[in-house]
C-alpha cells in the first residue's frame, strides 16, 4: 500500500475533530511531550498574532512543541461548521492531506486556524487572530447604529459630518497612511472599522491616479476573483482582467463608500518620533504650498515595494541626445509613431511598454540586462491562484493561503514552475532561439518568489514575447552595447542602433531609500531590511511591528494587502487599546 493510500482518511471530519480535542488538552496542560506527539517530524506552525502577538513560523515537531507550551492558551478549539468542511487535498505535491478550518478563543480574542493532517498527526498548523474581544470591527452585527448619524433637522447631517471629519480642524489623526493605492486603501479601511481615526495622504491630484496615469494599455495580469479589496468585492459583472482606468474609478468609489479620509495633492515630507510622548511629529505639504504639522501615533508607509524609481548610472548614457524616460513616467506610444525606441529592461513594465510602442507604430528594440522569467498570462501565470477556483469562498481561500508556511510555499511554486515550463515550452524555445536569456527564480521557485524577494524579474506574456520571436520587436543584450552615442547606441559588433527615445524600465529602489529620505539614516538602520526573506520564514518588517515604534509597512499585491491589512490593523488596535506594549 502506498504512503498516500495509508494517509487517506475514511472520515476527515472525525479525524480532525479528534486531533483538535487532543490538541486543546495538550495546549491547556502546557506539556511539551504531549504536544510533540501531535505533529509530524517535518511539521510547521505559523502563528498570526493569536498565541504570540507575532507573525512567525516555527518548524520541526520538538521546536513547535516547546513554542506552543510557552504560548497563550486557547480554548473552544473546534471545527468551524460555518466554513469549508474538512476535506482531502493535495498540498505542495503531497497527496492524501486532510485540511480543515477551525475556530478558537483566547482571553483577548477570537481566532481561526487551519490544520493539515497526514494520518493522525499535523503537518501544518495555523493559528490566526480574527478579532479582539470588546474591540470588534464595526461591520455586520456590529455596524454603526442610527445614532451615529443624526436625524436632528437643525443639526449636521451625514455629509456635514464627513466634510468636517476630513478637514482635521483642531485635531490630528491617530494614524497617517502614506500612499493612496490599494495598500493604503486596504489598511485605512480596516483601521476605520476598528474605530481608529486614519488619514490617507497622497501626492496625486485624484484618487486612483496611481493607476489612471500609467500607460494607456495597462490591464491587471491576474484575474479579478483574486483581487478584491476588503469589505467591498468587485461586482460579478466585471471583466476577468481589470483595466487600469476601471480600477482607478473603483478606488474613488471605495473611498467614498467606506468613508475614508483622503487628502490628495498632499506630500508627506517626513518626521521624527518622540519616544517619551509615543508620537510622531510629521509635516505635510498641501496643494496650495502650505504646510501642516501633525502628531499621529502611527505612520503606515503604503507606497508599494518602493515608490522611488531606480535610475541606474549607465556609463555614456549622458551622450544620448534624445529623450530618456523612466518607465514610471511613460504614458502612451502615439507620440513615437515611426520613431526609434530602446527599452532597457525585460520585466513586466518593459515588455508592456515595448508592446504599446510597437502597436503605436514605433520601431522598438528591447535591451536585456539580466535573465528574466517569462510565463504566458494564461494559463501559466494563473496557476498559483488555483485555490480560488476550487470552490471555497474568498475568506476561506485567504485563510488557507495564510496557512501555507514558507517551506511548503517554495515547494509548491517549484512544482508550478515546472508545470508552467511544460505548458509554455513552445514559447520558451522560441525565446531562447532569438537569444533571450531565461530564468526561473532562485531554486526554480518561479515568479511569485521573484516578487517576494526582488519585486520583479519576470514577465507575464500578453503578446510581447510573440512579437520578439516574430522579429517585430528587436532584442539585444546590454553587455553587447559598447557605448551610447548622441544618436542611440553603438554595439560591440559595430552596428549602430538609432534611437529617439530610451525608456529605462529599471525598476524601483528598495524601501530603505524612502525611509532614509523621510526619517533619516538612523531610523533606516534601526528598522533594518524591508521586504524579502531574511534568516526567518516571514517577510522582513512588512505587516508587523518594526523596531521603530509607530512605523509600519504594507505592500504587495491586491490579495496580499487585502489579507494582511487585517492583521496589521489588529496590531495597531491592540496598541491603541493598551493590550500590548507600544
Amino acid at each position: 500500500m502506498s504512503t498516500a493510500a495509508q494517509a487517506r482518511s475514511s472520515d476527515p471530519a472525525r479525524d480532525v475533530a479528534n486531533w483538535l480535542a487532543r490538541f486543546e488538552r495538550a495546549l491547556a496542560s502546557g506539556d511539551a511531550a504531549q504536544l510533540r506527539g501531535l505533529f509530524q517530524d517535518d511539521s510547521h506552525w505559523r502563528d498570526v498574532l493569536a498565541l504570540t502577538w507575532r507573525i512567525d513560523t516555527v518548524s520541526g515537531a520538538p521546536t513547535i512543541a516547546g513554542a506552543l507550551a510557552a504560548a497563550t492558551k486557547a480554548s473552544g478549539i473546534v471545527v468551524d461548521t460555518a466554513r469549508t468542511p474538512p476535506r482531502e487535498v493535495m498540498r505542495a505535491g503531497r497527496d492524501g492531506v486532510v485540511e480543515a478550518i477551525f475556530k478558537f478563543e483566547t482571553a483577548q480574542g477570537r481566532g481561526s486556524g487551519v490544520v493539515r493532517l497526514i494520518g493522525d498527526k499535523a503537518w501544518t498548523l495555523l493559528t490566526a487572530l480574527d478579532e479582539l474581544k470588546g474591540h470588534e470591527e464595526h461591520v455586520g452585527r456590529m455596524r454603526p447604529t442610527g445614532e451615529a448619524y443624526s436625524r436632528d433637522f437643525r443639526g449636521p447631517n451625514w455629509l456635514d459630518q464627513r466634510r468636517q471629519a476630513e478637514t482635521y480642524a483642531g485635531h490630528d489623526p491617530d494614524v497617517i497612511v502614506v500612499g493612496g493605492g490599494h495598500a493604503g486603501l486596504s489598511i485605512a479601511a480596516r483601521l476605520r472599522q476598528l474605530g481608529i481615526d486614519t488619514l490617507i495622504v497622497d501626492r496625486e491630484e485624484r484618487i486612483g491616479d496611481n493607476w489612471r496615469k500609467r500607460y494607456h494599455a495597462l490591464v491587471l495580469h491576474n484575474q479579478v476573483h483574486v483581487n478584491h479589496l476588503p469589505y467591498m468585492p468587485f461586482p460579478p459583472t466585471w471583466p476577468t482582467y481589470i483595466p487600469k482606468d476601471k480600477l482607478a474609478g473603483w478606488f474613488e468609489a471605495y473611498v467614498d463608500s467606506l468613508e475614508l479620509n483622503f487628502w490628495t495633492r498632499t506630500e508627506f515630507l517626513g518626521g521624527r518620533y518622540d519616544d517619551n510622548a509615543g508620537r510622531w511629529t510629521v509635516k505635510l505639504r498641501r496643494a496650495d504650498g502650505s504646510e501642516r504639522e501633525m502628531k499621529p501615533r502611527h505612520v503606515v508607509l503604503a507606497t508599494g515595494v518602493s515608490g522611488i524609481p531606480n535610475i541606474p548610472a549607465i556609463p555614456t548614457l549622458e551622450a544620448f541626445a534624445g529623450t530618456v524616460l523612466h518607465s514610471s513616467r511613460y504614458e502612451d506610444g502615439d507620440a513615437w509613431k515611426g520613431r526609434n525606441v530602446l527599452v532597457i529592461g525585460t520585466g513586466n513594465s518593459a515588455h508592456d511598454i515595448a508592446q504599446d510602442l510597437e502597436s503605436s507604430g514605433a520601431h522598438v528594440t528591447m535591451v536585456q540586462r539580466s535573465p528574466t522569467m517569462v510565463v504566458n498570462v494564461e494559463p501559466s501565470a494563473q496557476l498559483p491562484y488555483a485555490l480560488y477556483e476550487e470552490g471555497p469562498p474568498l475568506e476561506d481561500c485567504d485563510l488557507i493561503t495564510v496557512a501555507t508556511p514558507l517551506a511548503l510555499g517554495r515547494k509548491t511554486h517549484q512544482l508550478l514552475t515546472e508545470k508552467a515550463k511544460g505548458l509554455d515550452r513552445k514559447l520558451l524555445d522560441g525565446l531562447e532561439k532569438i537569444g533571450f536569456k531565461l530564468a526561473y527564480g532562485d531554486d526554480n521557485t518561479g515568479w511569485q518568489y521573484l516578487y517576494l524577494t526582488r519585486g520583479g524579474g519576470y514577465y507575464f506574456n500578453v503578446g510581447c514575447s510573440d512579437l520578439l520571436i516574430a522579429g517585430k520587436i528587436g532584442l539585444v543584450q546590454f553587455a553587447d552595447i559598447e557605448r551610447f552615442t548622441a544618436e542611440g547606441a553603438l554595439m560591440r559588433s559595430g552596428q549602430a542602433l538609432k534611437a529617439d527615445l530610451i525608456v529605462l524600465a529599471t525598476g524601483y529602489k528598495d524601501q530603505e531609500e524612502l525611509v532614509t529620505r523621510l526619517f533619516g539614516a538612523d531610523v533606516t538602520k534601526k528598522v533594518g531590511p524591508i521586504w524579502g526573506f531574511g534568516a526567518g520564514q516571514e517577510l522582513r518588517n512588512t505587516f508587523v511591528a518594526t523596531p521603530q515604534p509607530g512605523l509600519w509597512f504594507i505592500a504587495g499585491s491586491l490579495a496580499q494587502c487585502r489579507i494582511y491589512s487585517k492583521y496589521l490593523a489588529l496590531q495597531i488596535k491592540a496598541r491603541e487599546a493598551g493590550l500590548v506594549p507600544v
